[in-house]
C-alpha cells in the first residue's frame, strides 16, 4: 500500500485497486482509519479527534489530487500514483 503524504506523525496511504467509495487510509500511532475522499468524513476506524481535524485540513486542499490518485490505484490500478505535499 502505497505511502502518498506524512505529516505530524501521520501517514496517508491508499490501496492497489481498492473498494468504493473513494477514500484514503490515516494511521496515526497505533489508530487508523478510512476516510472519504468526497466529504471527508470517517468510514471506519478511530483517529483521535485533533489528528482527524489535521488530515481533514489536509484532504479538503488535496481533495482533487486524492481523487487523481484514486482513480491511478483503484480503478484504473496501474499504479501511477503521486506523493502529495505534507500539511504545512
Amino acid at each position: 500500500m502505497p505511502v502518498i503524504s506524512r505529516f505530524y506523525g501521520i501517514l496517508v496511504k491508499m490501496y492497489f485497486g481498492d473498494h468504493a467509495p473513494p477514500h484514503f487510509h490515516a494511521e496515526y500511532g497505533e489508530f487508523s482509519a478510512v476516510i472519504s475522499i468526497n466529504d471527508f468524513g470517517m468510514l471506519q476506524g478511530y483517529l483521535p479527534p485533533k489528528a482527524l481535524a489535521l488530515v481533514a485540513e489536509w484532504a479538503s486542499v488535496h481533495q482533487q489530487e486524492l481523487l487523481d490518485n484514486w482513480e491511478s490505484l483503484s480503478e484504473r490500478g496501474d499504479g501511477s500514483f503521486k506523493k502529495i505535499a505534507p500539511l504545512e
